[in-house]
């Protein structure tokens, strides 16, 4: 194992002990490093690799400190990969999404309530055929998101917001292309949430994938 590798991990060690926590301030370089037996250079590289995925935070002039280690902060790392791709692999980023989004709503499930479906419901009585296609995408990404955040998981919410975010520009594509974009995303959605209401989990999931199957599937075809 390469000395800086080291580093890292004696330091997420004391993270996950939590000998260090959210927003505390790491001892000065030279104590940290004596203390784990490295050398200060090694620190120094991983303190730096630590603060390129947002683990910690670097203040000039102040120390350095262990950040909020929020989900949405820590998951930017991988945003910043996802915006790399081109449009062929986006597909790849379809697959993920149906992989995790299913998982997400039928966890969703356990904790809808009477308020969360009303909200749902709201959601898609506000779009009409008067709704534009980027109206209908927002409608979409907003539907999606308040499903997968009712699932209480903070980790995946980000992860399928991040995945969902990079898929705007296809399901636009989409939306002006494909004819009853319109009926078809709300009578999918209506499906959804009449699942999530019986509290069938089973359902709720397969109608997901079928949803999000769709998509991927016509920009299959599209890149082909």
């Amino acid at each position: 194992m390469a000395v800086t590798d080291e580093a890292i991990l004696k330091i997420k060690e004391m993270i996950l002990t939590g000998e260090l926590g959210p927003g505390d301030r790491l001892p000065p370089e030279k104590e940290l490093s004596e203390r784990l037996g490295l050398s200060r250079s090694s620190m120094r590289e991983a303190v730096k690799a630590l603060e390129v995925i947002r683990v910690l935070d670097v203040r000039r002039g102040d120390g350095t400190y262990v950040t909020s280690l929020e989900p949405r902060l820590l998951l930017e790392a991988m945003s910043f990969v996802v915006d790399l791709h081109d449009d062929s692999s986006i597909l790849e980023l379809f697959a993920v999404r149906r992989i995790l989004e299913p998982a997400a709503v039928a966890l969703a499930t356990q904790h809808m309530t009477d308020a969360t479906v009303s909200g749902l419901r709201a959601q898609i009585a506000s779009v009409d055929h008067s709704t534009d296609v980027e109206g209908l995408v927002a409608h979409d990404l907003e539907f999606h998101k308040a499903i997968v955040d009712t699932a209480g998981n903070g980790y995946l919410a980000s992860l399928i917001e991040s995945l969902s975010s990079h898929t705007v520009r296809a399901r636009i594509w989409r939306g002006l292309t494909q004819e009853n974009s319109v009926d078809r995303t709300l009578a999918e959605h209506r499906g959804i949430v009449d699942a999530l209401e019986r509290g069938d989990a089973d359902l709720a999931q397969a109608l997901t994938i079928v949803h999000i199957s769709g998509v991927e599937q016509w920009l299959r075809d599209a890149v082909s």
